[in-house]
């Protein structure tokens, strides 16, 4: 993915939505680029991630803290507690499902994140706000669905694209706390990656000794995205 062959845009700085104090900057591909869904896993390759509809980068001028990172999933093999997550969720029923909104979907949404993340600005998410975030007209996106009986606990926004799979974004039922649905969630996505041929599952980006990014260590073997390319993140 060259620059000359699609244009990178600069957001102005924002505040950072994991360092208080720090403000932040993205690249973004040109959201209007008409070929976005056949960019996209060049740019996942390259460390990008999607928000709804764009596909950005950090680019802040005095941190470069986030590190895009991807689960190696041939190699991959559960840990103990990862193993312990799955037989704790084998009553759970998973489905493939078109992605989307319904009111199921938008009513479980805003209890995460009411709970999860209370005063973050999406408390009273509304059915646009749903959409503009997780959905994207050109993205190659599914709905992981995690279901006990008829009732739906989880949904996995999952982009799948020829090369690699990207964990979007989870959210769950709050009461369900001791399930581990968000590392269950992963888990089905690796499975998924495997079933199909994928090589990589991206979990997004990763920040050394950040308490909200310590789960993607345990998804080994793991790759980190540096200046030379990608290496498998060493072991300490």
């Amino acid at each position: 993915m060259r620059s000359d062959h699609v244009r990178l845009f600069q957001t102005l700085p924002h505040a950072c939505g994991y360092f208080a104090g720090r403000t932040a900057q993205n690249l973004v591909i040109d959201p209007a680029a008409p070929q976005l869904d056949r960019l996209y896993g060049a740019a996942l390759d390259h460390g990008f991630r999607r928000a709804g509809g764009h596909l950005y980068f950090p680019h802040c001028p005095n941190c470069h803290a986030c590190t895009p990172c991807r689960i190696d999933v041939a190699n991959f093999k559960p840990d103990r507690s990862q193993r312990r997550c799955l037989k704790r969720n084998a009553d759970l029923t998973v489905s493939e499902r078109m992605a989307g909104y319904n009111s199921e979907r938008h009513a479980l949404y805003s209890r995460y994140l009411r709970t999860r993340h209370p005063g973050g600005g999406m408390d009273d998410a509304e059915a646009s706000d749903f959409r503009r975030f997780l959905t994207a007209p050109w993205s190659p996106t599914l709905f992981l669905e995690l279901h006990a009986g008829d009732r739906l606990l989880a949904v996995a926004v999952t982009d799948i694209c020829a090369t690699g799979i990207s964990a979007v974004y989870t959210f769950y039922d709050p009461d369900e706390q001791e399930r581990g649905l968000g590392t269950f969630a992963i888990l089905q996505q690796v499975e998924l990656a495997r079933r199909r041929g994928i090589p990589w599952v991206y979990l997004g980006f990763w920040i050394a000794n950040h308490p909200k990014m310590d789960y993607k260590r345990r998804f080994r073997p793991l790759q980190i995205r540096t200046a030379d390319g990608w290496v498998d993140m060493p072991r300490h």
